[in-house]
């Protein structure tokens, strides 16, 4: 059985085991590489009444980086990307949420990368909420963001010999949320 959208107000924790924080980035201008953050904390408040009263925030570690290639990996680690050293936390923070429909939600905060924070909006659906075999009501929601990698200071690059770069611009940063209420 399903709760209702009322039944859902409460505080939520993410499952760390059934989330994916991920993102894809193009690649020499002909392909895409994708990979995820593995080490992250989140919180939200939903209000299923009143949608607009709901918040959230999500720490990323940005060392938990992985594409699948760990020579790519630690790069990306470095100042030329994400210089975790001197950075070691991706954070996002609501100030804003919409409902659009009743699966729909638009998610806006502000996003830091490095030193950088910028507002960006984020398109949610609300898959659904069930409670697990442990007895843990559980909601999902799946959305994504495109945003510009320069506005965040991550500008390093390569020209490629016959025209265009390296590593595109546009990285869509995606969101696979499974998260359990709490009390």
């Amino acid at each position: 059985m399903t709760a209702s959208l009322p039944e859902l107000t409460g505080d939520y924790v993410l499952d760390p085991t059934h989330t994916r924080i991920g993102f894809v980035a193009r690649h020499a201008m002909v392909t895409k590489v994708r990979g995820a953050f593995h080490q992250f904390e989140g919180t939200a408040h939903l209000d299923g009444t009143d949608p607009a009263k709901s918040a959230g925030q999500v720490v990323i570690k940005t060392e938990s980086i992985d594409t699948g290639v760990e020579q790519r990996d630690q790069h990306l680690r470095t100042n030329d990307f994400l210089d975790a050293p001197n950075f070691p936390d991706i954070t996002f923070r609501t100030t804003e949420v919409e409902r659009k429909s009743d699966t729909d939600y638009r998610v806006t905060g502000d996003l830091t990368v490095k030193d950088v924070t910028k507002p960006v909006t984020i398109d949610f659906e609300y898959t659904g909420n069930a409670v697990d075999p442990y007895g843990n009501l559980r909601v999902g929601l799946e959305g994504s963001v495109t945003i510009s990698r320069k506005d965040f200071g991550v500008t390093w690059n390569a020209a490629l010999e016959g025209g265009g770069v390296l590593v595109g611009d546009k990285i869509v940063l995606e969101f696979d949320i499974s998260a359990v209420k709490q009390g």
